[in-house]
């Protein structure tokens, strides 16, 4: 295993009412494949905006990020898209899905627009079937979305961000509209495609999710003021909660 992601010196301004407002200011780190990073701090530190710019959904203003041994900083919109498509995968906390499409069909909508599958619609419905089965929600195939609860919803996410194969799934709050129960299940979930090798970017204010990370970063005002290695940590999750919540406090959480 090596690095899958290098950022560096990566900052992000936007300009409102003619005034700069620097979101993240010369943020370095890297991600290693198999690794599963979560990303804490305050609200309006950057943690989001860090996402964004990592997975290709929004340009930096200047900086690198190193994806695979490709310059996503300079990249054109179109060749963004498709690495985005077919290398990333997505999980937001609010689950976005088309209404007028079964659960299923969500599911494989990012591999029927992926020039990879050409030609395989058997293979990755086959594949869907697999993954929806794999996570407990194959009976809501043919489901409308209204038809599902949070939980079994997010977990129809989970389904739609591996169908293309990711090298790494980006998690924005994936558990921040569930109730303590589907939060846990989803994140067992989500462990459990990390220990099979997919790599997990994931943004979090939930000190239970971020305790199931291998590894947290901490970002004030657009900075990183430290990083925690709980994979060093031979603990049991309950002590890796009071350990992460203990450094979290001396950050300043």
């Amino acid at each position: 295993m090596g690095t899958i992601i290098e950022v560096n010196n990566l900052c992000k301004t936007y300009i409102i009412n003619k005034r700069q407002n620097h979101v993240l200011k010369n943020v370095n780190f890297k991600i290693e494949e198999g690794e599963m990073l979560g990303v804490m701090g305050p609200s309006g530190s950057g943690k989001s905006t860090l996402l964004y710019m990592v997975s290709g959904m929004d340009h930096a203003t200047t900086g690198s990020v190193n994806f695979l041994s490709r310059e996503l900083v300079s990249m054109k919109d179109a060749l963004l898209a498709k690495i985005r498509l077919d290398d990333c995968g997505f999980i937001f906390q609010q689950m976005y899905m088309m209404k007028n499409l079964s659960i299923i069909d969500n599911i494989i909508l990012p591999a029927a627009q992926s020039e990879k599958n050409k030609g395989k619609k058997k293979e990755v419905n086959k594949y869907a079937e697999q993954l929806m089965r794999k996570l407990g929600i194959i009976e809501l195939a043919e489901n409308d979305i209204n038809e599902a609860s949070g939980g079994e919803l997010q977990r129809a996410c989970i389904c739609r961000s591996l169908i293309n194969h990711p090298k790494v799934v980006f998690a924005d709050e994936p558990t921040g509209a569930l109730n303590r129960k589907a939060s846990d299940e989803v994140m067992n979930e989500i462990e459990k495609i990390n220990s099979e090798g997919t790599t997990v970017m994931m943004v979090t204010h939930d000190v239970k999710v971020a305790a199931k990370c291998k590894r947290v970063i901490y970002l004030v005002d657009g900075n990183i003021k430290g990083e925690y290695n709980l994979d060093s940590e031979n603990k049991n999750i309950i002590e890796k909660e009071r350990i992460l919540n203990n450094w979290l406090l001396d950050m300043g959480w």
